[in-house]
């Protein structure tokens, strides 16, 4: 089976979905930012700060082309990731894409509860984090929208959520 490759914004559920989904069907799953941390032996953040967003978008496209040429494999993108390098062409040519479409009052709950775990968030507000979303989407949708299956992000917050979301999205499309 071709890869799955899951797009959305900075917590709309990505890695939460794609494990709880490769779980169930008995596929591979890979989140594409710890793939590159692995490779490079080096955080994120590291690449950013040594070589900035432009070497790191150059990372991430190799090391998703890469990723994507394993088969069974539930992918996990960064949620820059299909807005450089042509890399939505890329996915949308190797396999199945997957919008996590949340709502932003939603991201902006689950930012404002962890924001310490993402860094572009981190010591911000809860009206700067709503308006870096807000800014962010609009960049971003036009990407995230071409992909052809739009899921909802917004019901993945206790078990019984994921697991009934998991379970709609295998019966619809796998």
């Amino acid at each position: 089976m071709d890869p799955i490759f899951i797009v959305g914004y900075m917590a709309s559920g990505k890695t939460t979905f794609g494990r709880a989904l490769a779980k169930k069907s008995g596929l591979d799953f890979i989140d594409l930012d710890f793939y590159i941390e692995q490779r490079f032996r080096k955080t994120i953040a590291e690449i950013f700060a040594e070589e900035g967003e432009e070497g790191f978008r150059a990372k991430e496209a190799a090391m998703l082309r890469e990723a994507g040429e394993f088969q069974n494999a539930i992918i996990s993108c960064g949620g820059g990731t299909p807005c450089f390098h042509d890399n939505m062409d890329y996915m949308l040519g190797k396999g199945k894409t997957l919008f996590l479409n949340t709502d932003p009052e939603v991201l902006t709950r689950r930012l404002v509860e962890n924001n310490s775990k993402r860094p572009l968030m981190a010591g911000k507000s809860e009206e700067e984090i709503r308006s870096a979303i807000k800014a962010g989407l609009e960049a971003r949708l036009p990407h995230y929208s071409r992909a052809e299956i739009h899921f909802p992000g917004d019901l993945l917050e206790s078990r019984s959520q994921i697991d009934s979301s998991v379970e709609t999205f295998i019966t619809k499309y796998l």
